[in-house]
């Protein structure tokens, strides 16, 4: 069994970091890079590391510093459009830690990395003092990710069955900030 340790990225990560998000976007999503989507993979230091109240964790092995896993912390909230404007209200940029590119590759799936990477971003955003709310979106079709949102927190819209048309497909979550 490989040793993974959870951390912040570095420099040195962040073409390991690259790989995992855009591996994701490809294989898991099949929508390949899309600028105005993921921007933030292409430079994770101006999304997650630069600024103070954004974070970029990964899960490394040890031995040879491959990066497992990833997972980002902002404190944008949801646009509307395209998220419904509820969602937009109740979860304000700056108010907000929105959790994103929570990305395992599948060799190290279901070993509880995603679990632990959640975990640390959620500890960051209780330090920070400044959030009162950790949202996030997935996409249903993408592995092992409703089975872990739901274990982790409380599902605020469905779109599928609460916005006509079935909106995006998205499903959005928050996770509780421990008290």
């Amino acid at each position: 069994m490989q040793e993974l340790c959870i951390k912040e990225a570095s420099a040195a990560d962040l073409g390991g970091v690259r790989a995992v998000m855009l591996d994701a976007v490809y294989r898991d999503f099949g929508t390949g890079y899309v600028p105005r989507w993921h921007a933030d993979i292409i430079d994770p230091v101006a999304f997650y590391l630069a600024p103070p109240r954004h974070t970029l964790l990964v899960a490394v092995d040890e031995r040879d510093g491959t990066v497992a896993a990833t997972a980002a912390l902002d404190a944008r909230g949801p646009a509307h459009p395209p998220n419904p404007r509820r969602l937009a209200e109740r979860y304000p940029s700056g108010e907000t830690a929105q959790l994103r590119r929570v990305y395992v590759r599948p060799e190290f799936r279901r070993r509880g990395l995603a679990r632990r990477l959640v975990a640390g971003l959620v500890d960051f955003a209780e330090a920070d003092g400044g959030y009162r709310s950790v949202y996030l979106h997935a996409y249903p079709h993408s592995p092992g990710a409703m089975g872990l949102w739901r274990a982790l927190g409380e599902v605020v819209c469905d779109e599928r069955e609460e916005v006509p048309g079935g909106g995006s497909g998205v499903v959005h979550f928050e996770i509780p900030l421990p008290k």
